[in-house]
């Protein structure tokens, strides 16, 4: 069955198809998405580890010694571990936080769930995050997989992408909405 709906058009998507395919056929999408949501937690903690993935300056081998090291204490399974191990060789570091995405993505319409991206300015707490799934779930009518980012430019409210739906609520939003309906 064909998941990709489009993602393989992207950079980080033909990427996370590769270790999407390989995780389902292997039965490890459990493991590698559990390390993918650990890598994207520690990407979001480490201004070093963003540094270094996003880095031009740091060498192949040296990205590729950087993220070998950084599996162990991360707990990483082996095939995220190899999978960084490639991006480092390739220089597609970069596209960590995109790859990821695509891959949850990709995992949600594999478990037949509609895959929600949500931003908020500030961290949504478990409660908050269950109270806005429910809610998604009554617009969508199915299961939806929330991933949930924080910006801080947009200085409160959400945007929520469903698909090529997007919701902006955000506060930044209603400012510029105002400074232009304020100009006449």
């Amino acid at each position: 069955m064909e998941y990709s709906g489009g993602i393989q058009a992207s950079l980080s998507g033909r990427y996370a198809t590769a270790l999407f395919e390989l995780a389902r056929d292997g039965e490890k999408l459990d493991k590698v998405g559990a390390s993918l949501a650990t890598l994207k937690q520690a990407l979001a903690d480490s201004a070093d580890l963003k540094n270094l993935v996003t880095s031009p300056l740091v060498s192949r081998a040296n990205a590729g010694k950087a993220v070998a090291a950084l599996a162990k204490p991360l707990k990483l399974d082996p095939l995220t571990a190899n999978f960084l191990g490639v991006l480092a060789q390739n220089r597609r570091l970069g596209a960590l936080n995109a790859i990821i995405r695509d891959f949850n993505t990709l995992s949600a319409r594999h478990r037949g769930e509609t895959s929600a991206q949500v931003i908020t300015a500030h961290p949504l707490d478990k409660s908050q995050l269950a109270a806005l799934t429910v809610r998604l779930k009554s617009i969508v009518g199915s299961e939806v997989a929330v991933d949930a980012t924080v910006d801080p430019n947009i200085l409160g409210g959400l945007i929520v992408r469903l698909g090529s739906r997007q919701i902006d609520g955000s506060i930044r939003t209603k400012l510029n909405a105002l400074a232009t309906a304020m100009k006449g």
